[in-house]
């Protein structure tokens, strides 16, 4: 009887710790809501590192650092090297790379502070989705009016400093006395540099995101491996 007391007694304790074992194993691969925002925020700040580190060698050759002049504005290059004024052209997009540079480098703790501020009341639904850049398109929709507001600033002050002010002034000057031109440019381009340089951020932040979701060994944090690795899990047996 004691034996059979004790055998028992036994059974009970190895399956209780069985269930205590599983709800352990449970807990570390379905991350918290916590720890799923914290991951994402982990994601969004080592891709804003990335694009510090790219904007700190502006020369480096990498396109997304080039300015290039957004939309309709991109006709003033295609018109200017038409009648010969490629030197003024290269002038004014090298002094605006630079000055997209010493922006990004200056508002450093901006970008940072708005990943912070960040709210993620569904984190979730931005992990667990077939967008590999889910997390940057949040982020983008929703700080970019508070980052465009508190990085005008900067970009002011960087344009006047390295002199991209005075160039596009010149260029300027010289576009608006081309016959035939209707629509007259301003002399404004404090917008210009800005939008640019935002872009340029948003999508190294998507690059690094990207790999974090789809890579190993890109997920630098132990939030970002536990997160990422449940994810990468989960949505292929979301798809088996």
């Amino acid at each position: 009887m004691k034996r059979l007391l004790f055998s028992l007694c036994l059974g009970t304790t190895i399956f209780l710790s069985s269930c205590d074992t599983l709800k352990q194993i449970g807990s570390v691969l379905i991350p918290s809501q916590a720890e799923m925002a914290t991951g994402l925020k982990d994601a969004l700040t080592q891709g804003l590192f990335s694009g510090f580190d790219a904007f700190a060698n502006p020369n480096s050759g990498n396109p997304l650092l080039r300015f290039a002049f957004p939309g309709d504005a991109a006709k003033i290059e295609k018109t200017l090297k038409d009648i010969g004024m490629t030197s003024l052209v290269n002038e004014v997009t090298g002094k605006f790379t630079n000055a997209m540079s010493s922006a990004v480098v200056a508002a450093k703790p901006i970008f940072l502070n708005s990943v912070k501020q960040m709210s993620l009341s569904d984190a979730a639904s931005i992990l667990l989705t077939d967008n590999m850049h889910a997390a940057t398109d949040y982020f983008k929709s929703s700080m970019s009016p508070q980052l465009m507001t508190a990085f005008r600033p900067i970009v002011d002050s960087t344009a006047n400093l390295n002199g991209a002010n005075k160039a596009w002034s010149n260029l300027t000057n010289v576009y608006n006395k081309i016959p035939l031109v209707t629509n007259k440019l301003e002399t404004n381009l404090t917008d210009f540099i800005a939008d640019r340089a935002i872009d340029a951020m948003f999508s190294s932040v998507a690059n690094e995101e990207e790999n974090i979701r789809s890579k190993y060994e890109f997920r630098k944090t132990d939030v970002m491996k536990k997160v990422f690795g449940y994810a990468e899990q989960e949505m292929k047996r979301r798809k088996a």
